[in-house]
Formats: structure tokens, C-alpha cells, sequence
């Protein structure tokens, strides 16, 4: 069975940092590529960034600079760096991993909401 938990998400004030992570079980995730995206209330799912299985990084242009994402195959785990952080990255982020071979083998989590509030 396939599990992707999200966690590291919660309430913190503009300019402050969070740190998420998402650990994956239940796939070989060497060959995944991975990514973090988000969806706001009344908007639409995004990608936020992506970490292909040769760590290749590519970012919503919102994002760039001040997240990074990276991932630790030996504990299978991604994590999603958010700096700087502004009233508007406000969502729910979703863990997703993409089969990189198979790309059809697509699986999300559950979530973790990130609020950015003074």
C-alpha cells in the first residue's frame, strides 16, 4: 500500500519559515520523481516545485528563491524548504510522487495546511 505523509505544516507570521516533509512508503522511491503543490480555497491545484530522481529542481516562478526543495533517498522522504514566506503561499500542500518510468503511477497525500498570518 502506498502512503505519502505530509508533515511540517502550521500557522506562522509573514517573513517566517516552515520546513515540510513528505515520507513515502510502499514505493521504490529512487525512481519517483516528486513534487509539492498547492491549492488555496477557491483556487485551483498548483505545482510549487519538483525534484526529479537525478534531483533536478524546477519552482513556480511565485516561489523561486525563496523555497527549496531536496530529498533524502536513503530515508525516503521529501522536503519542501519555504522561506520568506507571504499571506498568499496560504494552502493546503499535497505531496505527490510520479513514477518516473511509468508516469500513470501517480499517487498524492493527504495534505498539511500552511497558514501565513500575522
Amino acid at each position: 500500500q502506498v502512503q505519502l505523509v505530509e508533515s511540517g505544516g502550521g500557522l506562522v507570521q509573514p517573513g517566517g519559515s516552515l520546513r515540510l516533509s513528505c515520507a513515502a512508503s510502499g514505493i521504490i522511491f529512487s525512481i519517483y520523481n516528486m513534487g509539492w503543490y498547492r491549492q488555496a480555497p477557491g483556487k485551483q491545484r498548483e505545482l510549487v516545485a519538483r525534484i526529479t530522481r537525478g534531483k533536478t529542481t524546477n519552482y513556480a516562478d511565485s516561489v523561486k528563491g525563496r523555497f527549496a526543495i531536496s530529498r533524502d533517498n536513503a530515508k525516503n522522504t521529501v522536503y519542501l524548504q519555504m522561506n520568506s514566506l507571504k499571506p498568499e503561499d496560504t494552502a493546503v500542500y499535497y505531496c505527490n510522487a510520479q513514477n518516473a518510468i511509468t508516469t500513470a503511477l501517480t499517487y498524492w497525500g493527504r495534505g498539511t495546511q500552511v497558514t501565513v498570518s500575522s
